[in-house]
């Protein structure tokens, strides 16, 4: 223990983290740009935090990725995902590719159909258009809640959904046919909106319309996955700003199932592939500020492709999930970096001292405690496959 007379500001305020107070923006902006002599306690309060809350249990979702379309309105400067019409792997997925690929995922033991997607495409790009008439229907959206009821008819998969910002109609449509849905934030900052930025020319990064549609999820009590992308030219304040949207979103909602911590890596193939990525102090500093600022109870993940060598400090840095990952299909948003192998993970986890366990796209908390969370014509299914704890029964989990 620190004497107090010597403790300085930021050991005082992790102390009274530690013992269960709320900390400040200004508190958290002090943190996130602590000396890193102290890294060490700050990992060390968040690491307790989330074990008085969640315990030794890290969790993932084993699921199959459907990348319905890669046409996008949008131009991030970071991203390798959305194609340019002219091309040549410019698509947008069939029915039966749709169903094809949901059908390999339920056969490697899948419970998530994670549909990701460009947004409104049609909006800007003819070929969009094309797509959406020779399918026959008036909007990607559209399409995409025809194709959530169809894999979830057909191979029983949870349909996940990440799509964009969206209209309040949109969001109340897609919750019928959805497990659970999902829209990074990304960051807070309208800043990063302007020119030599990451986001310019992108219309659905305007943090006010992605706080929107996040809202309108809270209003229809859907779970729903957010988080932010650390790396793309914001300022660790904006970071924390960032978190702290989150958490308002969810002291007034109550939605929030999960906070993403992704780092950005550069891709040879876009405007900012010259951009230095985040490194794996950077990600362990911003995990545990999240924990900090977040509480106890939030689940926070970190994807552990995208920094294999180091994701084992993630646990130590707070976070109690894995995120997705998938037996059968790339990450399409980060190609060049491999899912690790489901094993593999489960071997590296209980390593660090930790309990391993899958569950659905909607996490446990929201099946069991939260029954107004629930999709109604999911239910049975879910109830089919989880515990009474809400998570997958072990006997069907197959590694």
């Amino acid at each position: 223990m620190v004497n107090i007379a010597t403790r300085s500001f930021e050991e005082d305020t992790l102390e009274r983290a530690a013992n269960g107070e709320s900390i400040t923006r200004d508190e958290a902006y002090r943190l996130v740009r602590f000396d890193g002599t102290l890294i060490p306690a700050l990992m060390d309060c968040a690491s307790r935090i989330r074990l008085r809350h969640k315990g030794r249990m890290v969790s993932y979702s084993r699921k199959v990725f459907i990348p319905l379309t890669n046409l996008c309105r949008d131009k991030c400067g970071y991203c390798t995902f959305v194609k340019a019409p002219k091309h040549p792997e410019a698509r947008t997925m069939t029915p039966e590719e749709v169903l094809a690929v949901a059908e390999a995922g339920r056969k490697a033991g899948c419970k998530e159909a994670l549909f990701s997607l460009g947004e409104k495409p049609e909006e800007v790009h003819p070929l969009a258009r094309k797509h959406l008439e020779q399918l026959g229907y008036p909007s990607m959206t559209a399409y995409l809640i025809d194709m959530c009821r169809l894999v979830y008819r057909e191979t029983g998969l949870l349909p996940h959904s990440n799509s964009g910002v969206l209209e309040r109609e949109e969001v109340a449509q897609l919750k019928e046919v959805t497990v659970s849905m999902g829209l990074m934030l990304e960051n807070i900052s309208p800043r990063l909106l302007e020119r030599g930025q990451a986001h310019y020319g992108c219309t659905g990064k305007a943090p006010e319309l992605r706080i929107a549609t996040m809202s309108y999820a809270g209003e229809m009590k859907i779970p729903f996955t957010t988080g932010i992308l650390i790396g793309i030219g914001e300022t660790p304040e904006e970071r924390v700003d960032s978190l702290f949207a989150i958490k308002e979103l969810h002291e007034e909602y109550g939605h929030i199932q999960e906070v993403i911590i992704q780092n950005f890596r550069a891709k040879h193939d876009t405007r900012m592939r010259g951009f230095k990525e985040p490194t794996a102090l950077d990600m362990v500093v911003t995990i545990a500020v999240a924990r900090l600022v977040l509480g106890g109870q939030m689940n926070i993940q970190a994807p552990p492709n995208l920094t294999p060598d180091a994701y084992q400090f993630y646990l130590t840095a707070g976070i109690n999930d894995w995120g997705g990952v998938s037996p059968v299909t790339k990450d399409f948003i980060n190609p060049e970096k491999a899912w690790p192998k489901i094993v593999e993970l489960k071997e590296r986890t209980e390593e660090a001292g930790f309990t391993f366990r899958e569950r659905l796209a909607i996490y446990p908390e929201y099946i069991v405690e939260k029954p107004g969370y629930v999709n109604p014509s999911m239910r049975d299914t879910m109830l089919d496959w989880t515990d009474q704890d809400g998570y997958v029964r072990e006997e069907e989990t197959r590694w």
